[in-house]
């Protein structure tokens, strides 16, 4: 009885072990599924990024031509002041009593002159009859071109005390914004030198200059483009601003290289007829590097490294799978730039792409799209510069 349930279990194993390795056999693997996608043609503007400060064209401490006390001042601080307008009123009365001085002094040179006129034609009647000698009467004519002489001195200090009474009233050298005042009324302040006190400071400010340093290489290439005839067009963001929405154009490259950095200072106009930048402001700019040109673009996340390349898979109609190497670009709005390599009809895998074990592989194909992932309000799209690397992609052919 024993013997026969021993060989029942056995016939019992036997047959499950067959049916085991009857339907153990793998089943073939499924092509993986894959999101594809067309390049995104564009038309794109490549652009340089620099950082800089906005400068005044011009700058101006104002100081007093002559010294005495303040009397007055005539503006509030950070106005804009207009060229010519009145600043500051020095107390003219010590000016005024120097010009009356001076045109007591003309008064005396006149009447010397005219006493030795009179001398000398009086000489001139008593020589024809002999009465004098000649020498006295070259005497008597040099007494008059003397007096001539005191005359016109005479003139020359009234006009410079003239000038005296006009300084005591200190005027807007420029047109543009005005500081605060240095000093109140009452204070006595040296002039008439570049020693004097500083009054106030006056800098215009529209338009107004955006400086930056610039590579050898940024510099040679704006000064091809402007010997063939174009300005460079620059568009500038502030700190607190996310769009490049106030624009300028590039006038000025230095004379000389700094040996020390390699960099040369280059620098640009900017319109501020509403006078909200400021001499000082830090700013971050883009110098449009070529002109427009149609581009193809894919995500970042589409591109592998093999090595030193970098390559995109794309999917051909049969379903297979094919690393293709391309030449990357600029980041234009969250997207890659592909200058070579790659294109228009090509489906590019943009997800799903980490399934792919070797080249050639069979996948399963779902139709996606390439958007803009940031789109900028300006008409042609920021771009930066590319990365390092990216992951690779394995037993890329």
């Amino acid at each position: 009885m024993r013997t026969v349930k021993i060989a029942a279990a056995s016939v019992l194993m036997a047959t499950a072990l067959y049916g085991c390795s009857k339907g153990g056999e793998a089943p073939a693997p499924q092509a993986p599924p894959v999101t594809v996608a067309l390049p995104l043609a564009r038309q794109i503007v490549d652009w340089d990024e620099v950082t800089g400060r906005f400068e005044a064209p011009r700058t101006v401490d104002v100081r007093a031509r002559v010294g005495g006390y303040i009397q007055s001042v005539h503006f509030k601080d950070g106005d804009f002041v207009r060229q010519g307008q009145l600043l500051f009123t020095l107390d003219p009365r010590p000016a005024q009593a120097a010009l009356a001085s001076a045109q007591a002094q003309l008064a005396q040179a006149q009447a010397q002159l005219t006493l030795a006129r009179t001398e000398f034609t009086r000489s001139e009647g008593l020589l024809a009859s002999q009465a004098v000698s000649q020498a006295e009467v070259d005497s008597k004519r040099g007494a008059v071109a003397q007096a001539q002489a005191a005359v016109s001195a005479a003139n020359a200090a009234i006009r410079a005390r003239q000038l005296d009474v006009e300084f005591t009233r200190v005027t807007a050298p420029i047109a543009g914004r005005v500081s605060d005042r240095r000093v109140d009324p009452g204070n006595l302040v040296g002039g008439g030198s570049s020693a004097g006190d500083v009054l106030t400071t006056v800098v215009s400010a529209s338009p107004i200059y955006f400086v930056f340093d610039g590579s050898e290489a940024l510099a040679l290439k704006y000064q091809r483009d402007a010997r063939a005839g174009g300005a460079a067009p620059i568009r500038i963001r502030l700190q607190d601003e996310t769009s490049y929405d106030r624009v300028g154009t590039l006038d000025f490259t230095d004379n000389a290289i700094d040996p020390a950095s390699g960099t040369i200072r280059l620098r640009a106009v900017v319109p501020n007829a509403d006078g909200f930048l400021k001499p000082g402001m830090f700013g971050q700019a883009q110098l449009a590097g070529a002109g427009a040109y149609q581009a193809l673009l894919v995500p970042d996340s589409a591109i592998s490294t093999d090595a030193a390349r970098r390559v995109v898979i794309v999917v051909k109609p049969d379903g297979s799978t094919e690393p293709r190497a391309v030449q990357t670009g600029p980041l234009v709005d969250g997207l890659r730039v592909i200058r070579s390599g790659l294109k228009p009809t090509d489906r590019v895998i943009i997800a799903g792409g980490q399934r792919i074990q070797m080249p050639g592989m069979k996948v399963q194909p779902k139709n996606g799209t390439i958007a803009p992932v940031a789109q900028q309000p300006n008409a042609a799209p920021v771009t930066q510069a590319a990365p390092a690397s990216s992951a690779s992609f394995a037993n890329a052919g």
